[in-house]
Order: C-alpha cells, then sequence, then structure tokens
C-alpha cells in the first residue's frame, strides 16, 4: 500500500511549517491504525508512505479506517484538511534489509496516484481477492496505462460515504476550474438574476476553451453564499481554482469584481474589478476568460479567442431576458420550487428574448432544450415536437459552431426521432466542441443505455460526474444502470448513498424503493416509501404505484388510472404510465393496446424505458418485440427476467 498527501508539494513551498506538521500528523494517524490491522510501515519517502500487510482484506479495512479517521479530523473546524491518497496492489516482494523490492511496489505506486484525494484505489488482483468482502461498493475505474507497465490494468475505486458528493478521480491532467456563484450587490435585491445568470454565462465562456476543464452549474450553484473554504470547496469539486466575485448593477452601471485563487495554497492568481457600462459586460466576460487561461497557462487557440470575444446578443434586453431564463431553467432542479410556475417562467423569458433578438442563437437553443426536456412527460410530444425542430434548426443557421445547439439537436434525433445513429453524432460533436459539457456526457450516456451499450455508457456518465461532481442524475444512472445488468444489490447499495448525500430528492427515495420491491426486499420498500407517503403530486403518485404495484398492492395503481381514465387528472399523464401498471397487474392486451397506440399516435417513449421489469411480463409477446423491432430496439436483455406476484 502506498499513500501520498494530495497538494503536499504545493503546501510546502508557500507554508514549510504547516507541511510539517501535516506530517507529523499523518504519522501519528497511521501507526495506531496500522497496529490494529496488522500493517508494517516499511519506509516514509518525502509525503509518503510504503506499507506491507500479509493479506490484500487486511490493507483494504485498513485503508478504508485510515481514510474514515482522516475525514473524521477534517470535519473538525479550524484544521488545515489532510488529504490523502492511497493505492493498493497485490504481489510479490523481496526483502533488503528493512526495505522491500519488486515489481508489485512499483505497481502499487502507480495505482495511488489515480485516486481522488481522500480515496481509495485497487489493482483488479486487489480486487478480485476482496470483492465479496468489503461493506463498501467498488467501482471499475477502467483500464489504465501505467508507466513502466507494458499491459494496461484494470483498477478500481472504494465508494466512500463520505466523498459521495466529490469527484471521481480525473481523468485528464487538464486545469479544473469552478466559478462560484456571483454575489449579487446591487441596490435592487430583483437585480440577482443578473448574477446568476452572469455566473452561467462566465461558466459557458471559459467552457470554450478546450485547454480547461470547467465545472458545471449544477454543482457550483450549490455553494451560493456558502462560509466554506476554498480549499474545502476545491476539495469537494476537485478543482485547481476556483473564480469568485460580485456583481453590482445600478442603471445602466455595471461593476464587476472577481479574482482567480489557487485552491491548494489559497493565494490569488489574479483580481480585477470591471467598472463599465452593461453593454460592456460581454467584454468583460472575454477579458475574464483571457486572463484566467493566462494565469492558468492554457495557450488559447486562434478561433477559441475569436469564439470568446463574439458577442451572443447586440440587444441588452434579450440579454437580459436570456439571464432571466437561465435562472429559472436553474432553478427547475430546487424540489423546493414550483416546477409548474418555474417552467412557465423559464419558457416566456426565452420567448421574450428571441422576440427582442431573432438573430439570438443561444435563445434558439435553450428554448428548444427547454421544451424538450418536457417531452412526453409533461406536455404530449406531437403538440411540443414541431417547435422544436424549428428552433434547433434556427439555433444551427444562426450558429452552426454551437455545442448547446448541437446537444439541442442530439436530444432531438434522440427522443423526438428515435434516430439512434445521428443522434450519437451530434452528441459526439457537441463533446468535441465543449468537453466540459456534462449535459452532453449525460445525454450521451443516456443513448447508450437505451442501446445497451453500458460499458460505454458508464465512461460516459463518470466523465458527467467528474464534470458535475454534485449533480444528482449521472450519479443516479450509474446506479439504475446496475438493475439493467441484474445487480439489484448494488443498485441498493449506490441508491442509499445518494439518499444521505440529497435526501432533499424525493426522486430518490422513490428509485431506492422501486430497487428494493425489484429485489424481493418488501420491507424495505415500504420504508422507503415513507417520506413520499403524503405527496400527491402526479410524479410522486405514479412512483408509488409503481412500486406498490410490483409488491403486489394494485389498489393505489387503480386509483390512479381511474382518475385518468375518468379525466379527472389536471397534469398531463403518459399513457406508457397506464401500460407498465396493466403490464405488472398481467393485463397483457390493455398494456399492448396502449403501447401500440403510443407507438403509432402518441409520445413514442417506449424507448426510454423498454428494459424496465414491468415490462417482463409482455416481453416475449410478438407484438411487444414487433414495437421493438420498428423502434430498432435490442430484444433481448442482460438481466434475469422479474417474477410478477399477479401471475406465474
Amino acid at each position: 500500500m502506498f499513500t501520498d498527501i494530495a497538494g503536499y508539494t504545493s503546501l510546502s513551498q508557500t507554508d514549510e511549517p504547516g507541511a510539517l506538521r501535516l506530517l507529523e500528523e499523518q504519522e501519528s494517524l497511521v501507526r495506531p491504525i496500522l497496529e490494529l490491522h496488522r500493517g508494517r510501515q516499511v519506509k516514509s519517502m518525502g509525503d509518503g508512505l510504503l506499507i506491507e500487510f500479509s493479506n490484500a482484506l487486511d490493507a483494504v479495512e485498513c485503508a478504508v479506517d485510515l481514510q474514515r479517521h482522516v475525514h473524521e479530523r477534517n470535519a473538525r473546524e479550524g484544521r488545515r484538511p489532510l488529504r490523502l491518497r492511497v493505492g493498493i496492489h497485490l504481489g510479490d516482494v523481496q526483502g533488503f534489509g528493512g526495505d522491500i523490492l519488486g515489481d508489485a511496489v512499483n505497481i502499487a505506486s502507480r495505482v495511488e496516484p489515480l485516486a481522488e484525494p481522500g480515496g481509495i484505489c485497487l489493482s483488479e488482483p486487489v480486487y478480485v481477492q476482496v470483492r465479496n468482502k468489503v461493506e463498501y461498493p467498488l467501482e471499475s475505474l477502467g483500464p489504465k496505462e501505467l508507466k513502466g507497465v507494458r499491459e494496461p490494468m484494470v483498477v478500481y475505486r472504494v465508494t466512500l460515504p463520505w466523498t459521495a458528493g466529490e469527484a471521481p478521480a480525473s481523468t485528464s491532467n487538464l486545469p479544473r476550474i469552478a466559478v462560484l456563484p456571483l454575489a449579487n450587490i446591487s441596490p435592487d435585491p430583483r437585480d440577482e438574476y443578473f448574477a446568476d445568470g452572469l455566473t452561467e454565462e462566465l461558466v459557458t465562456v471559459l467552457s470554450q476553451i478546450k485547454g480547461l476543464r470547467v465545472i458545471s452549474r449544477t454543482s457550483v450553484n450549490q455553494y451560493k453564499g456558502t462560509t466554506k473554504s476554498v480549499a474545502q470547496i476545491g476539495h469537494e469539486l476537485g478543482a485547481d481554482s476556483v473564480l469568485e466575485g460580485s456583481v453590482r448593477k445600478a442603471g445602466d452601471q455595471l461593476r464587476i469584481a472577481v479574482q482567480l485563487i489557487d485552491t491548494r495554497s489559497d493565494e490569488h492568481r489574479w483580481a480585477q474589478t470591471y467598472d463599465r457600462k452593461l453593454e460592456n459586460v460581454f467584454a468583460i466576460q472575454a477579458e475574464v476568460a483571457e486572463r484566467t487561461a493566462g494565469a492558468l497557462k492554457v495557450e488559447l487557440l486562434r478561433s477559441e479567442r475569436e469564439a470568446i470575444r463574439e458577442k451572443p446578443t447586440t440587444s441588452l434586453a434579450a440579454y437580459e431576458s436570456y439571464l432571466r431564463g437561465i435562472r429559472a431553467d436553474q432553478a427547475l432542479l430546487d424540489s423546493s420550487s414550483s416546477p409548474e410556475a418555474l417552467d412557465r417562467e423559464a419558457e416566456q423569458h426565452f420567448r421574450m428574448a428571441i422576440r427582442e433578438d431573432p438573430q439570438f442563437s443561444a435563445a434558439y437553443s435553450s428554448l428548444a432544450s427547454h421544451l424538450i426536456g418536457v417531452l412526453g412527460t409533461t406536455r404530449p410530444a406531437k403538440e411540443v415536437l414541431p417547435e422544436v425542430r424549428a428552433l434547433v434548426a434556427k439555433a444551427l443557421e444562426l450558429n452552426a459552431n454551437s455545442s448547446e445547439a448541437h446537444l439541442a439537436l442530439a436530444n432531438l434525433l434522440m427522443q423526438g426521432d428515435l434516430d439512434w445513429t445521428r443522434a450519437e453524432s451530434e452528441f459526439q460533436q457537441a463533446i468535441a466542441l465543449n468537453p466540459s459539457d456534462s449535459q452532453a456526457r449525460f445525454w450521451y450516456a443516456y443513448l447508450l443505455g437505451v442501446l445497451q451499450r453500458f460499458d460505454e455508457a458508464r465512461k460516459q456518465y463518470l466523465a458527467s460526474v467528474e464534470m458535475d461532481p454534485l449533480w444528482l442524475l449521472p450519479r443516479a444512472n450509474l446506479a439504475a444502470m446496475a438493475l439493467d445488468v441484474g445487480d439489484p444489490e448494488s443498485c441498493i447499495a449506490e441508491y442509499r448513498k445518494l439518499s444521505e448525500r440529497f435526501s432533499y430528492s424525493t426522486w430518490v427515495f422513490g428509485a431506492l424503493a422501486w430497487a428494493y420491491a425489484v429485489a424481493g426486499r418488501r420491507d424495505d420498500a415500504l420504508r422507503a416509501l415513507e417520506p413520499l407517503a403524503q405527496a400527491q403530486d402526479l410524479t410522486t403518485r405514479s412512483w408509488r404505484a409503481g412500486v406498490l404495484a410490483v409488491l403486489g398492492q394494485p389498489a393505489e395503481g387503480r386509483a390512479l388510472l381511474s382518475d385518468w381514465e375518468g379525466g379527472r387528472l389536471k397534469e398531463y399523464f403518459p399513457p406508457l404510465y397506464a401500460a407498465m401498471l396493466y403490464s405488472i397487474w398481467g393485463e397483457k392486451d390493455r398494456a399492448l393496446a396502449l403501447l401500440e397506440r403510443d407507438c403509432r399516435e402518441g409520445d413514442r417513449v417506449l424507448w426510454n424505458l423498454y428494459q424496465l421489469v414491468q415490462f417482463d411480463s409482455i416481453r416475449d409477446d410478438p407484438r411487444f418485440v414487433a414495437l421493438l423491432r420498428e423502434l430498432r430496439l435490442p430484444i433481448t436483455l442482460r438481466r434475469p427476467r422479474w417474477a410478477s406476484p399477479y401471475h406465474s
């Protein structure tokens, strides 16, 4: 086992006494834990330790115990964080005095840097020995090229509960930057939309620089008004630098103060205050991006410099409406807000931006993506698709190099046209234009999962998590893929962690209850449903009805379908949801008739859910197989069939 203190070299250059104190603390923490787990410290190498054990399980349990103690130590206020990386490999060694030598030692030293700060990575030989013996999930990071090792080696990450909100090991050596929400210090507090929107715009502008990796908005928005230190934020997001500041808007005058801070040393890379007229906001964004790139020693290509300096719109009124739309769209992710009101608000502001400037490409892309988000869920697809097609075409006509426009087209091709080949090409184009776009990677992963290319999907989900470490959806979909390959217990373990980390989300509890139900863990499923017991919104009622139906309790589902068929539901209820309930109950003809009608004249969203256990009762029916063939979907599954309580 190798350990290493993350950021130690940088710290020793700026605060040598503090760095030495961390070394002493590491020694005092490690010594008793090693004794407990029968480990032997072979030697120390600067800020790293080489440790040997007689078996792999002792090594892994020692590493988990060590990281737990370090986490508890860091949680105490007023202390400089100690962030350890741990790498473990299994193999033969040869004693040489008090030292040990051999390939196993070299490989362990190459595995350790792959761990995130606070994390543990294992080589495949260790994984084979401990995979059914440790309490935490082991997540494959795929084959890794290790210096001095001829063949790539699969490396695994121990998923620790206190790192559930942190980024996995970075897949690139490019500088990682987080743009924290700009503080609104304007005389009018209603101008907060401007600060929020400007934060998002800075993320977008910086993302056009291929030499940077920019943390996405979903994660950085969670630090609005935070009192956490820059070092802690950098640790949680896996960011090398943060850009923070404030905005003051008064009439047509604008003051923007920004500073770029190194998260390891807490030193300012640069700081600047801009006092300009509002019409100069785009020039300020460009200058911030160029100075940031320069401070991080990233050379700008000519095309990148031109893209950064290009004005997205000539109308300030359009730009302000666009910023208001972005703020409402982002707030839709907050479960404490009213989704219906925010849905309408975002749409209205994007439409206003287009009316103010019909040449504003980003407004067309944002409105198209917003409407695609409600496709076949809160509104019928046939009502939305014609306008989405026109919006996407216009966005691309105005800016053929817009990653947002290509992402909107990709989602249109996937969700509206079910054209998997062209959709994949457009997702790849969106990612090529903006490698930091977590949403492009998320939706590309979604497409790959639909086509049952799970290994490829996993890589894209992990990349999405890396770009957006605190965004729930890619983590949740990674967990859900375990059900698709027949491993409900792994899915449950991941959802349990997510329910602790994202306790505000009713969706997570519904997903956890569903996983318990599929695994046959009835009591656990009912307990997981308890937070949803009183909610009467249609989404939660549907979750609850589906889980209870799987558990052999059809009453709530029957009541829901009675309201739907009787026209008593005020919200849009996709017919596919009714088909799922009928399929669970074994009412095959009713389920198939709804699916056929939906594919013929409705939302055609079977592509999205066809792998779920709800359809196992009709999976072999020629009519269901014909629907899958028509939608150009795989007709086989990677998991075992589900045993329904309604039929043998």
